[in-house]
Protein backbone atom coordinates (compact mmCIF):
# COMPACT_ATOMS: atom_id res chain seq x y z
CA UNK A 1 0.00 0.00 0.00
CA UNK A 2 1.91 3.48 -1.03
CA UNK A 3 -1.11 5.66 0.30
CA UNK A 4 -2.37 6.22 4.49
CA UNK A 5 -5.48 7.83 5.63
CA UNK A 6 -5.61 9.18 9.24
CA UNK A 7 -8.83 9.10 10.65
CA UNK A 8 -12.05 7.14 9.48
CA UNK A 9 -14.65 9.88 9.63
CA UNK A 10 -16.43 11.74 6.74
CA UNK A 11 -12.96 13.79 5.64
CA UNK A 12 -11.39 10.61 5.73
CA UNK A 13 -14.29 8.34 3.70
CA UNK A 14 -14.85 11.61 0.86
CA UNK A 15 -10.70 11.72 0.76
CA UNK A 16 -11.04 7.88 -0.03
CA UNK A 17 -13.80 8.56 -2.94
CA UNK A 18 -11.07 10.91 -4.63
CA UNK A 19 -7.92 8.32 -4.13
CA UNK A 20 -10.38 5.79 -5.52
CA UNK A 21 -10.74 7.22 -8.98
CA UNK A 22 -6.79 5.70 -9.53
CA UNK A 23 -5.98 3.58 -7.07
CA UNK A 24 -7.30 0.54 -5.92
CA UNK A 25 -8.28 -0.54 -1.87
CA UNK A 26 -5.11 -2.63 -1.54
CA UNK A 27 -3.33 0.55 -2.14
CA UNK A 28 -4.56 2.98 0.47
CA UNK A 29 -4.66 1.73 3.90
CA UNK A 30 -7.15 3.98 5.92
CA UNK A 31 -6.46 3.68 9.61
CA UNK A 32 -9.56 4.70 12.02
CA UNK A 33 -11.55 3.31 14.71
CA UNK A 34 -14.82 3.50 13.70
CA UNK A 35 -16.52 1.34 10.72
CA UNK A 36 -18.86 4.14 9.48
CA UNK A 37 -17.62 7.45 8.56
CA UNK A 38 -20.74 9.26 9.46
CA UNK A 39 -20.33 7.76 13.03
CA UNK A 40 -19.69 10.74 14.86
CA UNK A 41 -22.25 12.91 11.99
CA UNK A 42 -24.68 10.82 12.90
CA UNK A 43 -24.73 10.81 16.64
CA UNK A 44 -24.19 14.74 16.60
CA UNK A 45 -26.90 15.39 14.12
CA UNK A 46 -29.29 12.92 16.26
CA UNK A 47 -28.34 15.08 19.35
CA UNK A 48 -29.68 18.22 18.12
CA UNK A 49 -32.54 16.31 16.42
CA UNK A 50 -31.08 17.86 12.95
CA UNK A 51 -33.40 16.42 9.90
CA UNK A 52 -31.60 18.79 7.15
CA UNK A 53 -28.26 18.82 5.83
CA UNK A 54 -26.97 22.72 5.81
CA UNK A 55 -24.38 21.85 2.96
CA UNK A 56 -25.69 22.51 -0.87
CA UNK A 57 -26.44 19.87 -3.78
CA UNK A 58 -22.07 19.70 -3.71
CA UNK A 59 -22.04 18.50 -0.24
CA UNK A 60 -21.51 15.02 -0.62
CA UNK A 61 -19.11 12.24 -0.49
CA UNK A 62 -18.27 11.46 -4.55
CA UNK A 63 -14.98 12.62 -6.44
CA UNK A 64 -16.37 14.78 -8.45
CA UNK A 65 -18.83 17.69 -7.59
CA UNK A 66 -21.36 17.10 -10.38
CA UNK A 67 -23.66 15.34 -10.57
CA UNK A 68 -24.46 16.09 -6.94
CA UNK A 69 -27.26 15.38 -4.61
CA UNK A 70 -29.79 18.13 -6.18
CA UNK A 71 -28.90 16.27 -9.41
CA UNK A 72 -30.08 12.81 -8.25
CA UNK A 73 -33.02 14.27 -5.93
CA UNK A 74 -34.37 15.86 -9.56
CA UNK A 75 -33.84 12.40 -11.01
CA UNK A 76 -35.49 10.64 -8.52
CA UNK A 77 -38.45 13.07 -7.87
CA UNK A 78 -38.68 13.61 -11.29
CA UNK A 79 -38.77 17.47 -10.61
CA UNK A 80 -36.38 20.17 -11.91
CA UNK A 81 -37.05 21.81 -8.41
CA UNK A 82 -33.82 20.91 -6.32
CA UNK A 83 -31.85 21.83 -9.54
CA UNK A 84 -33.19 24.91 -9.41
CA UNK A 85 -32.99 25.45 -5.38
CA UNK A 86 -29.86 25.07 -5.98
CA UNK A 87 -28.91 27.86 -8.40
CA UNK A 88 -30.12 29.90 -5.09
CA UNK A 89 -28.13 28.31 -2.06
CA UNK A 90 -31.52 26.60 -1.07
CA UNK A 91 -31.12 22.85 -1.66
CA UNK A 92 -30.70 21.29 1.40
CA UNK A 93 -31.03 16.99 0.96
CA UNK A 94 -32.53 15.82 4.31
CA UNK A 95 -29.87 14.05 6.70
CA UNK A 96 -31.47 10.95 5.96
CA UNK A 97 -30.92 11.33 2.25
CA UNK A 98 -27.25 11.56 3.24
CA UNK A 99 -26.79 9.01 5.19
CA UNK A 100 -28.25 6.77 2.73
CA UNK A 101 -25.57 8.58 0.32
CA UNK A 102 -22.78 7.36 2.75
CA UNK A 103 -24.07 3.80 3.10
CA UNK A 104 -24.57 3.29 -0.61
CA UNK A 105 -21.10 4.77 -1.41
CA UNK A 106 -19.03 2.44 1.36
CA UNK A 107 -20.84 -0.76 -0.05
CA UNK A 108 -19.54 -0.07 -3.43
CA UNK A 109 -15.92 1.38 -2.90
CA UNK A 110 -14.09 -1.05 -0.90
CA UNK A 111 -14.24 1.11 2.54
CA UNK A 112 -13.69 -2.10 4.20
CA UNK A 113 -11.15 -3.81 2.52
CA UNK A 114 -8.74 -0.83 2.80
CA UNK A 115 -10.13 -0.08 6.77
CA UNK A 116 -7.39 -0.92 9.23
CA UNK A 117 -9.13 -0.83 12.75
CA UNK A 118 -6.35 1.25 14.60
CA UNK A 119 -5.71 4.44 16.50
CA UNK A 120 -2.75 6.40 14.70
CA UNK A 121 -1.11 8.49 17.65
CA UNK A 122 1.85 9.63 15.76
CA UNK A 123 2.94 10.42 12.17
CA UNK A 124 6.67 11.09 11.96
CA UNK A 125 9.09 11.84 8.84
CA UNK A 126 11.26 9.30 7.88
CA UNK A 127 13.59 8.06 5.10
CA UNK A 128 11.20 7.13 2.22
CA UNK A 129 8.12 9.05 3.59
CA UNK A 130 5.73 8.82 6.75
CA UNK A 131 6.04 6.53 9.70
CA UNK A 132 2.57 5.48 11.92
CA UNK A 133 3.63 4.35 14.90
CA UNK A 134 3.88 0.71 14.13
CA UNK A 135 2.02 0.38 10.96
CA UNK A 136 4.72 1.06 8.43
CA UNK A 137 6.04 3.67 6.38
CA UNK A 138 3.89 5.79 3.83
CA UNK A 139 5.52 7.98 1.41
CA UNK A 140 1.89 9.54 1.13
CA UNK A 141 -0.41 10.48 3.92
CA UNK A 142 -3.15 12.17 4.22
CA UNK A 143 -4.26 13.36 8.21
CA UNK A 144 -7.97 13.62 8.64
CA UNK A 145 -8.18 13.19 12.62
CA UNK A 146 -11.58 15.44 12.76
CA UNK A 147 -12.62 18.16 14.92
CA UNK A 148 -10.59 18.19 18.80
CA UNK A 149 -13.19 17.50 20.83
CA UNK A 150 -16.29 19.38 21.87
CA UNK A 151 -15.99 23.07 23.54
CA UNK A 152 -17.71 24.12 26.83
CA UNK A 153 -16.38 28.00 28.19
CA UNK A 154 -14.43 27.62 30.91
CA UNK A 155 -17.00 29.25 33.17
CA UNK A 156 -19.73 26.62 32.60
CA UNK A 157 -17.78 23.25 32.91
CA UNK A 158 -18.51 21.82 36.77
CA UNK A 159 -21.74 23.21 36.02
CA UNK A 160 -24.66 20.46 36.32
CA UNK A 161 -27.08 22.26 34.43
CA UNK A 162 -24.68 22.19 31.51
CA UNK A 163 -25.18 19.29 28.46
CA UNK A 164 -23.91 20.26 24.85
CA UNK A 165 -26.26 20.40 22.35
CA UNK A 166 -23.80 17.21 20.44
CA UNK A 167 -24.50 14.91 23.29
CA UNK A 168 -28.13 13.43 23.90
CA UNK A 169 -30.12 15.05 26.13
CA UNK A 170 -33.90 16.21 26.35
CA UNK A 171 -35.49 19.85 27.69
CA UNK A 172 -36.15 21.36 30.71
CA UNK A 173 -39.32 23.71 31.08
CA UNK A 174 -36.55 26.88 31.25
CA UNK A 175 -33.68 26.94 29.23
CA UNK A 176 -30.48 28.77 28.29
CA UNK A 177 -29.02 28.04 25.01
CA UNK A 178 -24.91 29.51 24.40
CA UNK A 179 -23.92 29.93 20.97
CA UNK A 180 -24.92 32.00 17.42
CA UNK A 181 -24.74 29.02 15.15
CA UNK A 182 -26.75 26.39 13.33
CA UNK A 183 -26.80 24.16 16.34
CA UNK A 184 -28.13 26.89 18.42
CA UNK A 185 -30.44 27.95 15.90
CA UNK A 186 -31.55 24.22 15.80
CA UNK A 187 -31.85 23.89 19.62
CA UNK A 188 -33.91 27.02 19.70
CA UNK A 189 -36.71 25.45 17.74
CA UNK A 190 -35.95 22.53 19.29
CA UNK A 191 -36.77 23.95 22.99
CA UNK A 192 -39.56 25.77 21.81
CA UNK A 193 -41.22 22.96 20.50
CA UNK A 194 -41.11 20.69 23.89
CA UNK A 195 -43.13 23.53 25.21
CA UNK A 196 -39.46 25.27 27.38
CA UNK A 197 -39.22 28.49 27.69
CA UNK A 198 -35.50 29.64 26.20
CA UNK A 199 -33.41 32.00 26.81
CA UNK A 200 -30.60 32.61 24.08
CA UNK A 201 -26.99 33.70 25.16
CA UNK A 202 -24.06 34.71 22.84
CA UNK A 203 -21.21 36.89 22.47
CA UNK A 204 -21.60 38.17 18.82
CA UNK A 205 -24.53 39.26 17.18
CA UNK A 206 -26.15 36.07 14.68
CA UNK A 207 -24.76 35.80 11.25
CA UNK A 208 -27.18 35.12 8.74
CA UNK A 209 -25.76 33.12 5.88
CA UNK A 210 -26.63 30.37 3.58
CA UNK A 211 -23.59 28.17 3.90
CA UNK A 212 -21.23 28.00 6.77
CA UNK A 213 -18.73 29.95 4.23
CA UNK A 214 -19.61 32.50 1.45
CA UNK A 215 -19.77 31.12 -1.50
CA UNK A 216 -17.41 32.76 -2.94
CA UNK A 217 -14.57 30.96 -0.86
CA UNK A 218 -15.39 27.71 -2.95
CA UNK A 219 -14.22 29.12 -5.71
CA UNK A 220 -10.65 29.21 -7.49
CA UNK A 221 -10.91 33.07 -7.95
CA UNK A 222 -12.00 33.73 -4.29
CA UNK A 223 -9.04 30.87 -2.60
CA UNK A 224 -6.28 32.59 -5.10
CA UNK A 225 -7.23 35.96 -3.61
CA UNK A 226 -7.73 33.73 0.06
CA UNK A 227 -3.91 32.46 -0.65
CA UNK A 228 -2.23 36.11 -1.44
CA UNK A 229 -3.28 36.90 2.34
CA UNK A 230 -0.50 37.07 4.78
CA UNK A 231 -0.36 35.13 7.80
CA UNK A 232 -1.70 37.82 10.34
CA UNK A 233 -4.01 38.71 7.62
CA UNK A 234 -5.33 35.39 6.58
CA UNK A 235 -5.45 34.19 10.20
CA UNK A 236 -8.06 37.10 10.90
CA UNK A 237 -9.86 36.76 7.68
CA UNK A 238 -10.50 33.26 9.02
CA UNK A 239 -11.23 34.42 11.90
CA UNK A 240 -14.47 36.37 10.34
CA UNK A 241 -15.14 33.53 7.83
CA UNK A 242 -15.84 30.84 10.94
CA UNK A 243 -17.54 33.00 13.35
CA UNK A 244 -20.97 31.31 14.25
CA UNK A 245 -23.88 31.28 11.69
CA UNK A 246 -27.08 30.02 10.53
CA UNK A 247 -29.35 30.71 7.42
CA UNK A 248 -31.60 33.12 6.19
CA UNK A 249 -35.48 33.02 6.21
CA UNK A 250 -38.87 31.86 8.06
CA UNK A 251 -37.60 28.19 9.05
CA UNK A 252 -36.23 30.13 11.87
CA UNK A 253 -37.64 33.45 12.01
CA UNK A 254 -41.19 32.69 12.59
CA UNK A 255 -41.26 30.22 15.53
CA UNK A 256 -38.71 32.57 17.24
CA UNK A 257 -40.73 35.35 16.64
CA UNK A 258 -43.96 34.05 18.02
CA UNK A 259 -42.08 33.10 20.82
CA UNK A 260 -40.81 36.16 21.78
CA UNK A 261 -44.51 37.94 21.57
CA UNK A 262 -45.28 34.97 23.60
CA UNK A 263 -42.30 35.47 26.49
CA UNK A 264 -41.10 32.52 25.48
CA UNK A 265 -37.42 33.26 23.68
CA UNK A 266 -35.32 36.31 24.55
CA UNK A 267 -31.86 37.39 24.03
CA UNK A 268 -29.78 38.06 27.68
CA UNK A 269 -26.30 38.63 27.90
CA UNK A 270 -24.95 36.29 30.58
CA UNK A 271 -25.87 32.66 31.77
CA UNK A 272 -28.78 32.89 34.67
CA UNK A 273 -31.40 30.57 36.96
CA UNK A 274 -32.78 28.27 34.10
CA UNK A 275 -32.98 24.60 35.14
CA UNK A 276 -31.25 23.58 31.95
CA UNK A 277 -28.19 25.18 29.99
CA UNK A 278 -27.32 23.93 26.62
CA UNK A 279 -23.45 24.62 25.04
CA UNK A 280 -24.16 24.85 21.13
CA UNK A 281 -20.75 26.00 21.42
CA UNK A 282 -19.11 23.63 18.54
CA UNK A 283 -15.37 22.37 19.07
CA UNK A 284 -12.41 23.31 20.52
CA UNK A 285 -10.15 25.26 18.15
CA UNK A 286 -6.34 25.05 17.38
CA UNK A 287 -3.90 22.28 16.47
CA UNK A 288 -2.73 21.82 20.01
CA UNK A 289 -6.30 20.36 21.02
CA UNK A 290 -5.69 16.94 18.81
CA UNK A 291 -2.33 14.98 20.19
CA UNK A 292 -1.67 13.93 16.89
CA UNK A 293 -1.02 16.98 15.53
CA UNK A 294 0.60 18.95 18.27
CA UNK A 295 2.87 16.25 18.86
CA UNK A 296 3.69 16.74 14.50
CA UNK A 297 4.54 19.95 15.24
CA UNK A 298 6.30 19.69 18.02
CA UNK A 299 8.51 16.74 16.56
CA UNK A 300 9.31 18.29 13.33
CA UNK A 301 9.40 22.29 14.10
CA UNK A 302 6.49 23.14 11.55
CA UNK A 303 5.34 26.76 11.10
CA UNK A 304 2.03 27.75 13.20
CA UNK A 305 0.04 30.69 12.61
CA UNK A 306 -2.77 31.66 15.62
CA UNK A 307 -4.01 27.49 16.05
CA UNK A 308 -3.35 26.63 12.43
CA UNK A 309 -0.55 24.66 10.75
CA UNK A 310 0.42 27.13 7.66
CA UNK A 311 -0.29 24.97 4.62
CA UNK A 312 0.61 25.59 1.11
CA UNK A 313 -2.52 25.84 -0.86
CA UNK A 314 -3.03 22.74 -1.61
CA UNK A 315 -3.21 21.57 1.89
CA UNK A 316 0.06 20.03 2.01
CA UNK A 317 2.79 20.57 5.00
CA UNK A 318 5.35 22.47 3.04
CA UNK A 319 8.35 21.25 5.21
CA UNK A 320 7.44 17.56 5.04
CA UNK A 321 6.47 17.42 1.83
CA UNK A 322 8.63 17.43 -1.65
CA UNK A 323 8.98 15.32 -4.84
CA UNK A 324 9.15 11.56 -3.07
CA UNK A 325 6.47 11.88 -0.33
CA UNK A 326 3.64 14.15 0.47
CA UNK A 327 1.79 15.05 3.67
CA UNK A 328 -1.31 16.58 3.67
CA UNK A 329 -3.92 17.18 6.30
CA UNK A 330 -8.12 17.58 5.85
CA UNK A 331 -10.59 18.61 8.33
CA UNK A 332 -10.83 21.37 10.08
CA UNK A 333 -7.25 21.33 10.48
CA UNK A 334 -6.70 22.19 6.40
CA UNK A 335 -8.72 25.52 6.87
CA UNK A 336 -5.24 27.51 6.23
CA UNK A 337 -5.58 26.18 2.55
CA UNK A 338 -9.77 26.36 2.47
CA UNK A 339 -11.61 27.93 4.18
CA UNK A 340 -14.42 25.79 4.26
CA UNK A 341 -11.93 22.37 4.67
CA UNK A 342 -14.52 21.04 7.60
CA UNK A 343 -17.06 20.74 4.68
CA UNK A 344 -17.22 17.79 2.46
CA UNK A 345 -16.25 19.82 -0.86
CA UNK A 346 -13.07 20.93 1.36
CA UNK A 347 -12.31 17.17 2.08
CA UNK A 348 -12.64 16.51 -1.75
CA UNK A 349 -10.44 19.94 -2.46
CA UNK A 350 -7.47 17.93 -0.14
CA UNK A 351 -7.52 14.71 -1.84
CA UNK A 352 -7.80 16.00 -5.36
CA UNK A 353 -4.57 17.83 -4.03
CA UNK A 354 -3.35 14.85 -2.93
CA UNK A 355 -3.74 13.04 -6.05
CA UNK A 356 -1.79 15.73 -8.28
CA UNK A 357 0.83 15.11 -5.75
CA UNK A 358 0.73 11.30 -5.83
CA UNK A 359 0.55 11.35 -10.13
CA UNK A 360 3.50 13.97 -9.86
CA UNK A 361 5.76 11.73 -7.31
CA UNK A 362 8.83 9.98 -9.22
CA UNK A 363 8.73 7.11 -7.51
CA UNK A 364 5.21 6.77 -8.22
Amino acid sequence: MRVAVVGSGLAGFTAYQALRRVLEPEEIAVFGTDDDPAAAFRRHAAAIRQRAMRSESDGHCLPATFPGLAFRASVARRSPAPLVGTAFDRFHPTVGEFLAHVERLRSRSGWERSLVRSRIERVRAVEGGFELDAAGVFPHVLVATGHPGLHVPEELRGDSRVVHSYEPHDYASSVTVVGAGLAAATEWLNALAAGSEVVSVRRREAVRQPLNVPREYFSRRGLAGFHRLGHAERAARLRTLLAPSYPPGRAFDEPLATAAREDRFRIAEQVNGTEQVICATGFRRGFEHDPLLARLVDEHGLETAEGWIVLAPDSTVPALTDETRTLSLAGVAAQWAFPAADTLTGARYVAHGLLDRIKACRTR
